[in-house]
């Protein structure tokens, strides 16, 4: 037991030195892990052993283990698993040895009589027990009374209805109609109570068509209304749509003031630059175009506490032309800022791009990049930086994010108010910043 002990301690060590790498806690670890915060620290503990290496080398690789680490770790998952099941066959025999020790046990007692013969034993309905019940245990002769006595019940009650006439007989819309006298048949709408009649009164019971068939007419199924549960009470609907909701801002400043935009006018006609949480409105304005670079920043949250999953962040170019002609209008000359965070990186250049995550920084100490899967909800919005870049086209594109839910998935298309975002180059235009103390805005290189 002590080497069991040992190899699953080993594995446990090397998960809580990784797990204190990191600044996080367990329940953000777990998050991010997409299982629960107990399990995780039982994992660390050493109390219990993953039994599938999957979650244990995205633990490493939000960690940011070496690739010497990940074999390691997956060495001593090896070692552990088959350390489990090794003290689980030694406590197997055990077992069945404490069990068989005992006279007059239910193993010993099913081993001397075999199934032929306990189902010869079993009295017909009627007939009394055999003749030597002290043969067989007490639980047993027990339960062989309860059986003939249910089914000579059972048999009493069939020939007690045969022996009715055929309008007497009760119907399954009978019971239905006595079983609540004030039912709902509606949404806040109680039904009609039952009167008492010798049959069923017809205001509770739709009249089926002339052309239904006899078996419609004996159980009538009942119509769903609007506002009425169409199934049993405490039974939930199967839920719809998007579990999720989000909101996309692409007219984001590089450190929050930083940022170019390419316009069709001189510099006579562009008016000074905007604060930037009017930047939207500027640009629609001057029908300006990102240059360079364009950063969407995405608010994720679920529509209730339960958690939203959400799977993969892609990209997809929907066009791609000669960069837009004009100039190039910076709205700053340059700003520099201690905190990078982190974000998805785009090469929009690229044949096929992807949404890389990058890690930031936050004066020298590193932000680990957010990694999917990634788990939200209603408590627990998160908020998504996309930098994507070009310096050879006029770029057409929009992201798309896939989503798990209760069994159900899905993807939603992020764009900007249902067109494509929009970025171009800005190599080889004439650049402006604006001169505040002229007002004016002045040629730089």
């Amino acid at each position: 037991m002590s080497e069991v002990q040992d190899d699953v301690q080993e594995f446990a060590a090397l998960l809580t030195r990784l797990k204190e790498r990191t600044d996080r806690s367990y329940g953000q670890l777990a998050r991010r892990l997409n299982m629960n915060t107990s399990t995780l620290h039982r994992y660390c503990a050493g109390d219990a052993v993953p039994v599938d290496f999957a979650p244990v080398e995205r633990f490493a690789a939000l960690c940011r283990a070496t690739p010497e680490e990940r074999l390691e770790l997956h060495r001593l998952w090896i070692l552990a698993v088959a350390a489990r099941q090794r003290a689980r066959t030694a406590s197997a025999p055990a077992t069945d040895g404490a069990a068989s020790s005992k006279d007059g046990s239910p193993s010993e007692t099913a081993e001397q009589s075999g199934p032929d013969e306990r189902e010869a034993q079993l009295p017909l309905p009627g007939q009394p027990a055999p003749a030597d019940p002290a043969r067989r245990p007490w639980y047993r002769r027990r339960r062989l009374l309860v059986t003939a006595a249910v089914a000579t019940a059972l048999l009493a009650t069939l020939g007690s209805l045969s022996a009715l006439p055929d309008d007497d007989r009760p119907r399954a819309s009978d019971s239905v109609q006595g079983a609540d006298p004030t039912r709902t048949t509606t949404a806040g709408t109680p039904g009609p109570a039952s009167t008492a009649s010798p049959k069923p009164s017809s205001s509770t019971t739709p009249s089926p068509s002339p052309g239904t068939s006899d078996a419609k007419k004996s159980s009538p199924k009942p119509t769903a209304t609007a506002g009425s549960p169409s199934k049993e009470a405490g039974q939930k609907q199967p839920s719809t749509g998007v579990p999720l909701t989000w909101s996309a801002n692409s007219h984001v400043w590089q450190g929050g003031c930083g940022h170019d935009y390419v316009v069709s006018k001189s510099p006579q006609q562009v008016p000074p630059p905007p604060p930037p949480q009017d930047a939207g409105t500027w640009a629609a304005s001057q029908s300006a175009v990102h240059g360079r670079q364009t950063m969407v920043e995405i608010s994720v949250q679920g529509r209730t506490s339960t958690a939203v999953v959400l799977e993969a962040l892609r990209v997809r170019v929907v066009g791609r032309s000669a960069p837009v002609e004009g100039n190039s209008y910076a709205m700053d000359n340059g700003c520099g800022g201690a905190l990078t965070p982190r974000y998805f990186d785009v090469d929009l250049d690229k044949d096929r791009p992807i949404a890389r995550p990058v890690d930031g920084n936050d004066t020298g100490t590193p932000i680990p990049a957010m990694r999917l899967p990634y788990r939200v909800s209603a408590e627990d919005p998160e908020v998504l930086l996309v930098d994507a870049q070009t310096k050879t086209c006029d770029c057409s594109w929009y992201l798309e994010l896939d989503w798990s839910s209760r069994g159900r998935t899905g993807t939603v298309r992020i764009d900007d108010h249902g067109r494509p975002f929009r970025t171009t180059s800005i190599e080889g235009l004439p650049s402006y910043a604006y001169d505040t103390s002229a007002r004016k805005w002045v040629p730089y290189s």
